[in-house]
Order: structure tokens, then sequence, then C-alpha cells
């Protein structure tokens, strides 16, 4: 099979698109968490720390040069991007959580399939009785 053929298949089961649409929806989702935690979040912790603006938090390393800028550590920025992804990350807990919850009652809900030997068994059993 080549590998032309191979990616057919694998984009004709719909697993490609279903891929693309989480891409997506995760990107865009990623956006309003940040910009809830730069917009919302952040600017009440940053008062009640006695008005920091924890975005301009940083550490300076080196001092600013004709030559070269100011290095500095953006620790203020790392701790906004933290909290950022703390956030998605329990809102994919949380998705995926009700995910296996749901496959879980499915499965309780459902009948297990009788064994496959137990099916012929009874098939020969019926076709026995019909002579």
């Amino acid at each position: 099979m080549s590998m032309v053929s191979e990616f057919k298949n694998f984009a004709a089961r719909g697993n490609v698109v279903d891929m693309a649409v989480g891409i997506i929806i995760g990107g865009a989702f990623g956006k309003i968490v940040s910009s809830f935690v730069d917009g919302v979040l952040m600017p009440p912790v940053g008062l009640m720390l006695g008005g920091v603006n924890f975005s301009d938090l940083a550490i300076t390393l080196s001092e600013a040069t004709e030559e070269a800028e100011a290095v500095t550590l953006q620790w203020g920025a790392f701790v906004q991007t933290s909290i950022d992804f703390l956030i998605v990350a329990f809102a994919v807990f949380m998705l995926v959580r009700g995910v296996n919850s749901m496959r879980k009652q499915e499965e309780e809900a459902a009948p297990a399939a009788p064994p496959e030997d137990v099916v012929l068994l009874r098939e020969i059993r019926d076709s026995l009785q019909s002579r």
C-alpha cells in the first residue's frame, strides 16, 4: 500500500476532521482563557497585592548598555502563562472526565454480547431443533 493511498484511508475515516476541529476549538479556547486571565483575573489579584501589574514583573540580570538591551527574567508573564495553563488543563480534565463518565454509562446500559462460541452453539441448537 502506497503512502498516498494509506493517507487517503486515514483521512477518509474522519479522524483528521475531528482532530482539526479539536485543534481549532482548542486554540480559540486558549485565547479566551488568556484574555480572561490577562484582563479579568490578574488585575484584581494585582490590586490586592498593592497595585502590581504581573506582566511587568521582572528581575533585571544585566542593565541596558548603549550596545545591548537589558537582560531580564520576565517572571510575571510566566505566572500569568502558568495560570492560563492551569485553567486550560482543568477544563480539558473536566471534559475528559465527562466523556469517560458518559462512556461508562453507555457500557453499563448496553447488555454484554455473548461470546462468539455461545452464539455459534445456539445457532447449532436452533438448527437441530428445527429438523
